[in-house]
């Protein structure tokens, strides 16, 4: 999990010293002890003059030895807090001028212990896989996501284990080793290495820029995951334009590190996330990063809204074009409640926090998913996507600031945005909509005049707004400009109005009861991945208190009574869950499981086996729901022995 760390730690310096622009790195892999032993030549231009430096540097890993570009030996100071290597300088750098520092640094690196994101394994050499990803500071580094830079890598492992980097060059044998070589020579983020004993990479028929990496456990699932791939990759490349690199090597995770992490040509996804035929989402995703991280990058933390929430709005954009609109609809809805549920502070002031906290991966990837989705209402479609490869080819491996952003949305739309970009951008909150209006006949039959305004409560918001109009004959549309805490409008209609409502297509981000219902749950969900559950009881508990009859709530509930073994109070939660307001329409499937997965841990094997049947008559498979049930009736559940 993801623990924030404080302000102190994570504040972005007022000016940046130093930008590292290459490396040359060899590294040998030794599963078997869990051994990194590397040698890298870091080169960088001091930004300012420089007494010393700072490196951020894995806690696992000590530097063996440290010489400067005249060959002599520096002194580094471990600083264990913040994950980094402080090194006085022998001779000062001037602004303006470039310098090398030739490390050599060895250390286990076995799980997230050492790890510079608590909980989370990002760095570890182990059978059979071993993953050096980019955010796990294997390197000294400086800069995370917004410092570009190119890389050379020479990589030994065994010889039966495969390596996959950027910009691979060839291997050749090395006594008992295998040795992979890479280059990227684009300023870039190539530094995610991933080794294992993956079998030969799984291609299909007239798809060969398409490589998919697997153990032995995950290789039924590759080819249905190069084909899932290509669909996605030829569609992000028809909205946004050919990438930096048309090769893809999709690669498996281990199951217990993050569940996705990319790299320029890397998509690299959890095991058990290949194995789920739900993930489509998810490969979107770190596919969507090959543009929106890779090709263009943050000019620092306070950017990390553009990359992340466009990245999250492409896995939109791609859900709308595969699944529909309504799937696309739920999605929004869904996104909404994230960008809401830690929305104190502008999006353009977040890089004070640690960027694996929720509150930061919350803003950045939901809330900035949600400007770039009212931008595309502002603007409608065809500017949009001109928009965004505008984008795409002005900064193309280049730093990107939200005041870019603002200077090409104004460009390409011909509009101020100055309004648009201060409200959701330098500004926090959501408005809260309502509507008055009043309905007069029109003489001689000529139909029927609405005159009313839309209110909301936020005295500096401006932003077109769609009303929907309802009447006994067609319904209509109306595109309203909606400026300050009440805007006047007058429609005429030739049938008698009946409803009128305000953003049916949520194009908005706003402010709704049925929305403070999925804030409250998402971070209960949060505060359990932390381990608070007397937190997430009580978020969940106000999501009930808005919404008494909120299924998801009540599910939530049940699942954590039955994590503390509350069997009785688990049972009671998921049929309030059933006998709820079916939102989502999930919870009946999984609601009927998790009642049987009860029975059966009480000994009641008839009622449990009733409930997985009225699961699979659901005919709802989300996330595997249907077969899971199936797979419970054969063999009764059983708590695993890991479970406290």
């Amino acid at each position: 999990m993801a623990v924030s760390t404080g302000a102190s730690l994570w504040a972005a310096p007022a000016r940046v010293q130093m930008q590292i622009t290459g490396y040359v790195i060899s590294a040998d892999l030794e599963p078997l002890t869990n051994q990194l032993t590397a040698k890298a030549k870091v080169t960088l231009s001091a930004l300012e003059d420089l007494n010393t430096v700072t490196f951020e540097l894995n806690n696992g890993l000590a530097i063996t030895k440290l010489t400067d570009a005249t060959g002599k030996v520096l002194t580094p100071e471990r600083l264990t807090t913040t994950s980094t290597v402080r090194v006085p300088l022998n001779t000062p750098v001037p602004k303006g001028t470039s310098t090398t520092f030739n490390f050599e640094y060895t250390g286990a690196l076995v799980g997230s212990e050492t790890s510079p994101v608590e909980g989370i394994k990002l760095a570890a050499v182990a059978d059979p896989i071993s993953i050096l990803l980019y955010a796990g500071r294997w390197f000294p580094m400086t800069g995370l996501f917004t410092n570009r830079f190119t890389a050379e890598m020479h990589i030994r492992v065994p010889s039966d284990e495969r390596v996959i980097g950027s910009g691979a060059t060839g291997h050749k044998s090395v006594g008992k080793e295998e040795e992979y070589s890479f280059n990227w020579t684009k300023p870039g983020f190539p530094g995610t290495i991933i080794a294992g004993k993956f079998l030969e990479p799984v291609t299909a028929p007239g798809i060969r820029n398409i490589k998919v990496y697997t153990t032995e456990k995950r290789k039924d699932f590759a080819l249905d995951y190069v084909r899932t791939t290509a669909r996605e990759f030829e569609y992000f490349s028809s909205i946004f334009g050919q990438p930096e690199t048309g090769l893809i090597n999709v690669v498996e995770l281990p199951d217990d590190s993050v569940s996705a992490a990319w790299g320029p040509e890397i998509a690299a996804i959890s095991g058990q996330r290949i194995a789920d035929r739900n993930s489509q989402r998810l490969l979107s995703n770190t596919l969507a990063h090959q543009w929106w991280g890779s090709e263009v990058s943050p000019a620092n933390l306070n950017d990390a809204w553009i990359t992340n929430g466009m990245s999250r709005y492409a896995e939109l954009l791609y859900l709308e074009d595969s699944g529909g609109k309504t799937a696309f609809q739920t999605a929004v809805t869904d996104i909404s409640a994230g960008a809401l549920a830690y929305d104190t502070e502008p999006l353009t002031s977040v890089g004070r926090l640690d960027p694996f906290s929720p509150q930061f991966q919350s803003m950045t990837l939901e809330k900035g998913a949600m400007v770039f989705h009212m931008l595309r209402w502002e603007m409608g479609d065809d500017v949009f996507n001109k928009f965004l490869r505008m984008l795409l080819t002005q900064f193309a491996d280049k730093p990107i600031r939200t005041s870019d952003v603002q200077t090409v949305a104004q460009t390409q739309s011909e509009t101020t945005l100055e309004p648009f970009f201060a409200q959701w951008l330098d500004g926090t909150g959501a408005p809260t909509f309502t509507d008055k209006f009043s309905v007069f006949r029109l003489g001689n039959g000529k139909g029927f005049r609405t005159v009313g305004a839309v209110q909301q409560d936020l005295d500096l918001f401006r932003m077109p707004v769609e009303l929907r109009i309802e009447t006994d004959g067609k319904t209509e549309t109306r595109r309203v400009d909606v400026s300050g805490t009440e805007s006047q409008y007058s429609v005429e209609t030739f049938g008698r109005p009946r409803k009128i409502s305000i953003d049916p297509e949520n194009w908005l981000l706003k402010s709704t009861p049925d929305l403070a219902v999925r804030v409250a749950v998402l971070r209960g969900q949060q505060l359990v991945a932390q381990g608070d559950m007397a937190g997430a009881l009580a978020e969940y508990q106000k999501a009930l208190d808005t919404n008494k009859t909120s299924s998801l709530a009540s599910y939530r509930i049940g699942e954590i009574f039955f994590t503390q073994r509350n069997y009785q109070s688990a049972a009671n939660s998921f049929r309030d869950a059933l006998r709820g307001d079916g939102d989502p329409r999930w919870v009946e499937v999984w609601s009927h499981i998790e009642l049987g997965r009860v029975f059966d841990v009480t000994g009641q094997r008839d009622r449990a086996v009733n409930e997985y049947r009225l699961a699979v008559q659901t005919n709802d498979n989300t996330q595997g729901a249907v077969n899971e049930a199936r797979a419970l009736m054969q063999n009764p559940y059983k708590r695993p022995k890991t479970d406290n």
